[in-house]
């Protein structure tokens, strides 16, 4: 071991062998990642996990690593729309403005301004109610629970205390906003006397969430947002329903049941909130909309500093909602690719089949992004003639770009539903590389 030790170079005597390429990089970076590097072969050495060789390679790809963005685009043939791991809803065409802006700058009277003006006339417009941005969804209905509930009970069906992505649970969410939770009803059945029968002086909040990522079937029930509005006027509470996608369009001509936002307020909430980048099609965000004294009181809070949002989703979700309120499906990938019909579909795999061997196979395509549960899209499959699925896969991930496609019975699935039919001639050049 010693010998190995003391056989490992200098810093100096690594760094006079490294590539001229690499020795035109900053002399400090140079010196760390070769101290990082000897570091590590030490401690192999040591465990008896090798002999310390190769440490110019080592740098080397420790250097290719650091000048190679970590966030890539892929290609994502895997047909779930708003892919979770892939940044659920693909954004389209967003022209960032480089160097200053007006985030918060009133051009018209030469002062300070609010960021908000930027997607608050889009917002309204949609809405018919006044309407603020925040990071996510989560951060939504912390932000409304916190202005509202703080320290009081908020009323809300067992039914509706669920867990969203990554083990957020909407009960201890409420917890950390300092609101109370009071549980109505059972997992399967609430009726709208178990709200009337749970509201007290320590009552400042009626909640309804709906359970976008699960389905209840059989012998269930719950109060609709007509009865809770009712019953939230009587009574002097305010109603919010937490909406969770944020459906602002209606598809259910293309097999997708969600309730719009529109017709929350409609129906009489108060107050609602949903994500920007499910089935809005946008960045990450979450938007609380609803009466105007209620959303002024939410931008009043503390806590909505903390949780806004930066001047590149601003830009973004702007361009969103002004191609949602245009109806402008082809400039919004999910939406588009939601709507698009299994005919289109198929052809473009037809067209696929021409240059690489494989089957059509019908199937599903999902939206996914922890929305419409148990509704899946019809969708033509193609599955690519290989002896070895696993390896092909592997190579399709590891490519330029990275494919990413699914397994099932064995078999290798690409669904063109989630492919931009600009990126079908890289695909079909990747998987042709693959096999």
């Amino acid at each position: 071991m010693s010998d190995a030790l003391r056989q490992l170079p200098s810093v100096n005597e690594v760094l006079e062998r490294l590539p001229a390429r690499l020795q035109r990089l900053p002399h400090a970076l140079l010196v760390a990642e070769i101290r990082r590097a000897l570091d590590s072969a030490r401690a192999e050495i040591r465990a008896g996990a090798g002999n310390g060789s190769g440490i110019a390679e080592r740098i080397e790809q420790a250097i290719a690593s650091l000048l190679q963005p970590s966030q890539r685009r892929l290609i994502n043939a895997t047909g779930v729309v708003l892919h979770t791991n892939l940044g659920r809803a693909p954004l389209g065409q967003v022209t960032f403005q480089a160097g200053y802006s007006n985030l918060e700058y009133d051009l018209a009277a030469g002062a300070r301004g609010k960021r908000d003006v930027h997607t608050a006339p889009l917002i309204e417009r949609l809405l018919g109610t006044p309407g603020i941005v925040v990071n996510n969804n989560a951060a939504a209905v912390f932000l409304a629970l916190h202005e509202l509930a703080s320290g009081y009970e908020v009323v809300l069906s067992r039914g509706e205390l669920i867990e969203i992505g990554d083990g957020f649970r909407i009960p201890e969410i409420m917890t950390r906003s300092g609101a109370h939770v009071r549980e109505v009803g059972t997992t399967n059945r609430t009726n709208i006397d178990d709200y009337r029968s749970a509201i007290n002086e320590q009552t400042r909040l009626l909640l309804r969430v709906h359970p976008s990522n699960f389905r209840v079937e059989g012998f269930t029930s719950r109060p609709s947002v007509n009865e809770l509005a009712t019953l939230a006027r009587e009574r002097g509470i305010p109603l919010y329903e937490d909406l969770g996608s944020g459906c602002l369009t209606d598809l259910r001509e293309y097999g997708v049941d969600e309730p719009l936002a529109q017709d929350s307020l409609r129906a009489g909430a108060d107050l609602i909130s949903f994500s920007g980048d499910k089935l809005m099609g946008g960045p990450q965000a979450g938007i609380l909309a609803g009466k105007a004294d209620l959303v002024a009181r939410l931008r009043r809070n503390p806590m909505f500093r903390v949780l806004r949002v930066d001047k590149l989703i601003y830009q973004a979700l702007e361009t969103t909602l002004r191609n949602i309120l245009l109806e402008k499906w082809e400039a919004i990938p999910a939406l588009r690719m939601i709507r698009c019909d299994s005919d289109t579909i198929r052809a473009r795999a037809v067209q696929f089949l021409e240059q690489v061997a494989g089957t059509l196979i019908e199937g599903q395509s999902v939206i996914g992004g922890g929305s419409t549960p148990g509704q899946a899209l019809a969708a033509i499959l193609i599955a690519p003639e290989t002896s070895d699925v696993v390896r092909v896969e592997q190579r399709l991930r590891q490519g330029d770009p990275p494919v990413i496609v699914r397994i099932e019975r064995g078999r290798l699935l690409i669904d063109l539903r989630t492919v931009s039919p600009e990126e079908d001639g890289e695909l079909v050049a990747a998987v042709k590389a693959a096999l």
